[in-house]
């Protein structure tokens, strides 16, 4: 609407001139204070409906999803989750995990999360799942834990007794050479080294259903996790606070499923078992990312 100022030469509050021109000056003068109104009345409207319309039907922002490895890993064992998380709008960190004992890794992963802004689901893979449980404690911003083939330690435990009797790596408690190459490394205290696992007990134990030489790749490729990730004792757990989430993979060799199951009763976890060994994230990537979808948008 185009409100058309009057001519000075012809004042509005002029009182000259005859009838019919004073007639005509009110006449006007009456049409643009109406339209002034109208137009006061209308533009607030207007923009408070916009605005409302927005609001509505604007999305709610999603939560950033953090990825931890587990131990004889790296970051690149998340890559089949990443693209499929990327794809459904999540943004996406893969975090680092120094894998030079609990405590540590811990604190360098709390230190990495208080730099995240917004809310954040935080994921866990196996030794992962010690890491996150220690590092989230106290995060407000951490909305969701989930764990996937992951130990979930209560206070006090060790990754090596919650593995269980029946898990593949238990013959290291009697003789550590039966399940590790073991290797010095500089700093380490007395008795400490770091670890790889013996290219068998990778094959089968790790990556049971993935192709013999996909598996063989990644026993050659795998990082090396110090003694102290297995033996050092869990502090104040994350989940007795932030809800959790849980893959539990059948056919685990290193964390056996009833290990796992154990586990999440104790946290309340919403559980999801699935036919995989214990690298689910590299075999069934479709299926974690389902898991961790699911936590997100339960912590809306």
């Amino acid at each position: 609407m185009t409100i058309r100022r009057t001519p000075a030469r012809t004042p509005m509050t002029d009182e000259s001139g005859p009838p019919s021109r004073r007639r005509a000056l009110g006449t006007r003068l009456g049409m643009v204070a109406a339209a002034a109104v109208a137009l006061a009345v209308l533009v607030p409207s207007t923009i408070a409906f916009a605005a409302g319309s927005s609001t509505a039907h604007q999305p709610a922002s999603k939560p950033t999803v953090v990825l931890v490895h587990g131990a004889w890993a790296d970051g690149s064992s998340w890559s089949g989750v990443v693209g499929r998380l990327q794809s459904r709008g999540y943004t996406v960190n893969v975090a680092p995990n120094p894998l030079r004992g609990l405590s540590e890794d811990s604190a360098y992963l709390k230190a990495y999360l208080a730099t995240i802004p917004g809310s954040i689901v935080l994921v866990g893979h196996s030794y992962g799942g010690a890491v996150i449980t220690n590092a989230a404690t106290g995060n407000r911003n951490v909305k969701a834990l989930v764990y996937d083939d992951a130990f979930i330690p209560a206070a006090g435990e060790t990754v090596a007794e919650l593995a269980g009797p029946a898990s593949a790596l238990a013959p290291a408690s009697t003789d550590p050479t039966s399940v590790f190459s073991l290797v010095p490394y500089p700093g380490a205290p007395d008795g400490i080294y770091d670890t790889y696992l013996l290219p068998s007990v990778f094959v089968k134990a790790m990556a049971g259903d993935l192709p013999r030489s996909r598996a063989r790749v990644l026993a050659a490729s795998q990082s090396p996790a110090s003694l102290l990730t297995v033996g050092e004792p869990s502090g104040t757990p994350a989940w007795k606070t932030i809800p959790s989430w849980d893959l539990v993979g059948l056919q685990d060799k290193v964390i056996p499923p009833a290990q796992q199951l154990t586990m999440a009763a104790r946290a309340h976890s919403h559980v999801t078992k699935i036919a995989s060994s214990h690298l689910s994230l590299v075999s069934h990537p479709a299926k974690v990312v389902d898991v961790i979808v699911k936590a997100a948008v339960a912590t809306r």
